[in-house]
């Protein structure tokens, strides 16, 4: 949401003073009282109080209720709830009405979407337990039994059943494979033309790695290693390291003697 959707409601406050309860109840509870009609008596509470003693406060579920889906299993009715005092935190119930249902209860036209109302700030907080009776044990044996069933079992199938059937081939596996038929392989030319392109490379420079000699051939690193391997050399120590080089037999680079001879020559021939 952006800060251009955000609009400020008012809050009706006339009962941030009453004291309301927090109970959590089991799920059973709770499932029932869902599906209960909203004019129906769902249980019973008693507090019982002892003068010098904490107040004891007990639910009893009422038969309409417990009888709601004959065919759901047998629930417990009486329970227990232990009471704690809400400290060292701030609670509250907040609900909120629309519109449509605020202009019929006070015949007023709002332009609000909706409204808003504290109903009480929580003061105690209860757990509503049952008590374990032979009813009570027969449920959660029966909650036990199910949470045990694996939820993946073995089936026989005595005829062919199409969302059974194993994949034959993947989507990702045949992407691939497509993939690598359109980059092409790299086909080996001849020997003899591959050492062609190599002598040419090597008489730019005297030094190469692997990976500038499989751009300027391509070919198979595998193949071009055999070819390297029989008319280069290569350099394990600095300053070169890891790079190839020709061969002693296959050079034919000028020696620095010769290289002044060449020199001279040129000047000589500048003279005359």
């Amino acid at each position: 949401m952006s800060k251009e959707d955000k609009v400020d409601k008012e809050l009706d406050l006339s009962n941030a003073g009453r004291g309301v309860w927090l109970v959590k109840v089991p799920k059973y509870i709770a499932q029932k009282w869902e599906k209960a009609p909203s004019n129906m008596d769902v249980g019973k509470l008693r507090i019982s109080k002892t003068p010098g003693q904490k107040a004891q406060v007990s639910l009893t579920l009422t038969q309409a209720v417990v009888k709601l889906h004959p065919d759901d299993a047998e629930i417990p009715t009486e329970h227990i709830l232990d009471v704690s005092v809400v400290t060292k935190q701030t609670l509250g119930v907040f609900s909120h009405m629309a519109s449509n249902e605020t202009n019929h209860l006070k015949d007023t036209v709002s332009s609000d979407p909706e409204k808003l109302y504290m109903e009480g700030r929580i003061v105690q907080k209860l757990e509503c337990r049952p008590i374990a009776d032979n009813c009570y044990m027969k449920l959660k044996l029966e909650s036990i039994r199910k949470a045990s069933v694996p939820v993946r079992k073995v089936q026989p199938i005595d005829k062919i059943v199409q969302n059974f059937k194993p994949v034959k081939d993947h989507a990702h596996n045949i992407e691939y494979r497509e993939r690598k038929k359109a980059e092409g392989k790299k086909a080996r030319d001849d020997k003899n033309a591959v050492m062609d392109m190599l002598f040419n490379a090597f008489e730019k420079h005297q030094y190469y790695n692997i990976k500038d000699l499989v751009k300027i051939t391509k070919q198979p690193i595998g193949y071009l290693k055999e070819i390297l391997k029989e008319v280069c050399d290569y350099n394990m120590k600095n300053p070169h390291k890891n790079m190839w080089e020709l061969k002693k037999e296959y050079r034919h680079y000028k020696t620095d003697s010769e290289k002044k001879d060449d020199d001279k020559t040129a000047t000589d021939s500048d003279t005359d």
